[in-house]
């Protein structure tokens, strides 16, 4: 940056001195009636290849800073969002983040780099021009100097109306980004229902407003420039006007009026360039308000300041009169209370809307409880670090997302430093490994986006693999076999009972295989725990659990009235 700017100053201070040059020669030519030597000729074509180099390496250099800052902003920002709690997601659109990482660091770019370089070339340009013209004549550099407050009134004006609809087109283009995201993402549901004409209106109809806002801001920065060139005209015709009588009455010469006219275009230049860094400066404080207010966010899941790292643990888990919001309005769970010994495996059934997956964030920590504790071995969650606890539990969601990459990639995920006999043995233990192997590239096959290549089985079981890799001492599995056919299950479940015996393991279950091999069943209604106990001892007692069952909707995620959301 040092040496960008130095070799701005060079060429500034040399654009300053071209003008100079030109008059002395026009008046050896019109007035000493001198011809031009080569030599001197030779000396201004060299003067301008010199100036041609610095503007390069200038040139070059800032657009070198702005490119890396762009990426250490945006890997900032990326970093920033990695340390925020699942709630900021839930409640922000992805395309709303994209538009962030990628137009708002854009803006912000030009804002912090070019703009200050900018800003010193032009202020140099200016002050060495007016020195030169009040060196040359006062008069007519108090004529040139009266555009100034009218330049300054007119960019105060068009700031503020280009900050107005700067952040407006911003809004717009996240919308709009997040239109994208949503069209792609669902494409097979577009298709399914037949309504890619229904999308493309309603995509055609988000870039009409985008379109609108960008043209009402476009007309104010487009205006700027013709008012500029019409000022700079101006000025120039009123120097030409007095410059002639100058020359008449023999007070300035010809080469003296025509350098005048040089350097008052140069420092008109400088004045238009001030209000329009003026309304990029606007513009760039849209962005940041916007960049600054998620990097601003803190995440609501944080380590605690007396928080010590997690020794290994035994599984022990204990709910002590656990309740929990998404809303305060809404509650999702209300004094949740249980223990659960080491080994055990744990089914949670309910209703849908019960709050099953609500607890299941909980014990995870994508959520810390309203009131009450989770104690993990005696310890409360939010007393031991984060990163001590995820080290000692894995988590297989209902819907998998695979990461672009190889199979491989994506089952080390799991744990990067494994060796192939680990990773064999969870991929065969995940009944993966067959499936993998008959592709062409076995392994090193690619996935694709979100891993949409393989089919809705074989993610699951890529996703089982990568737990077992981890090897870890709390299993949560949330429909872990939802996608597998029955043959695939009975394998999965033989395996889940060999590698994952001694480990506690939280199963939100739909199926009686799984939920009468639990060693407790906890019943789940309207966020309250309604009863727990073995599948005979519940069925014994004829409660919830015992009408669930003998509706046989047990696995099918019964609909009860007034129920909250998970």
């Amino acid at each position: 940056m040092a040496l960008a700017t130095f070799f701005l100053l060079l060429s500034s201070l040399i654009s300053l001195g071209l003008p100079w040059i030109v008059r002395r020669q026009v008046d050896s030519i019109l007035v000493d009636r001198q011809m031009v030597t080569l030599t001197l000729l030779l000396g201004l074509i060299s003067l301008f290849l010199i100036q041609a180099f610095f503007s390069f390496g200038h040139n070059y250099l800032l657009g070198a800073v702005g490119q890396r800052v762009l990426a250490e902003l945006r890997a900032s920002l990326f970093s920033h969002l990695q340390t925020l709690s699942l709630s900021f997601f839930t409640r922000r659109r992805t395309g709303e983040l994209l538009s962030r990482l990628t137009n708002d660091l854009a803006v912000i770019q030009t804002l912090s780099t070019e703009m200050p370089v900018n800003l010193t070339r032009q202020a140099l340009t200016l002050i060495g021009g007016v020195a030169i013209l009040l060196y040359m004549n006062w008069r007519l550099t108090f004529l040139v100097l009266l555009l100034i407050p009218i330049v300054v009134a007119i960019a105060r004006w068009m700031g503020k109306r280009l900050k107005q609809f700067s952040i407006s087109v911003q809004d717009h283009l996240a919308d709009t980004t997040t239109l994208m995201e949503e069209m792609i993402s669902g494409i097979r549901t577009i298709k399914s229902f037949g309504r890619e004409s229904y999308e493309q209106i309603r995509f055609s109809r988000q870039i009409e407003k985008t379109l609108a806002v960008t043209l009402a801001r476009l007309r104010i920065s487009a205006a700027f420039g013709p008012v500029m060139i019409f000022l700079g005209f101006s000025a120039a015709a009123g120097i030409l006007w007095y410059g002639a009588r100058e020359i008449l009455l023999g007070k300035i010469t010809p080469g003296e009026i025509i350098a005048f006219i040089i350097y008052a275009m140069i420092i008109t230049g400088p004045i238009g360039s001030f209000a329009r860094l003026f309304s990029q400066l606007q513009e760039g404080l849209g962005s940041s308000q916007r960049v600054f207010e998620i990097l601003d966010t803190k995440p609501l899941v944080t380590d605690a300041p007396n928080a010590r790292p997690l020794p290994p643990i035994r599984g022990e888990v204990r709910f002590r009169e656990v309740s929990f919001h998404y809303l305060a309005d809404q509650p999702v769970l209300q004094e949740i209370s249980f223990a659960v010994q080491p080994g055990e495996k744990v089914a949670l059934i309910g209703p849908s809307g019960a709050g099953k997956s609500t607890l299941i964030h909980l014990l995870h920590r994508f959520y810390d409880p309203v009131s009450g504790s989770i104690e993990v071995d005696g310890r409360p969650l939010k007393e031991v670090t984060i990163k001590s606890y995820y080290d000692q539990i894995a988590f297989v969601p209902q819907e998998v997302i695979l990461f672009g990459g190889t199979l491989r990639e994506n089952i080390l995920y799991g744990k990067p430093d494994a060796t192939e006999a680990e990773l064999l043995a969870a991929s065969r233990a995940a009944h993966a490994h067959d499936f993998i192997t008959a592709f062409p590239h076995g392994y090193q096959t690619q996935v694709g986006e979100k891993g949409l290549t393989l089919s809705g089985g074989q993610r699951q079981r890529i996703a089982i693999a990568r737990a077992f890799l981890k090897n870890p001492r709390l299993l949560i599995l949330d429909e872990a076999t939802a996608y597998l056919d029955n043959e695939s299950e009975l394998f999965v479940q033989e395996a889940l009972e060999r590698l994952m015996a001694g480990k506690t393991t939280f199963v939100i279950a739909h199926r009686l295989t799984t939920i009468q091999k639990a060693d407790r069943i906890l019943v789940l209604n309207k966020g309250c725990l309604a009863e727990q106990g073995t599948h005979p001892e519940l069925i014994e007692r004829r409660g919830l659990y015992y009408h669930l069952y003998t509706l046989k909707i047990v696995g099918a995620e019964a609909s009860l009235p007034e129920q909250e959301t998970s």
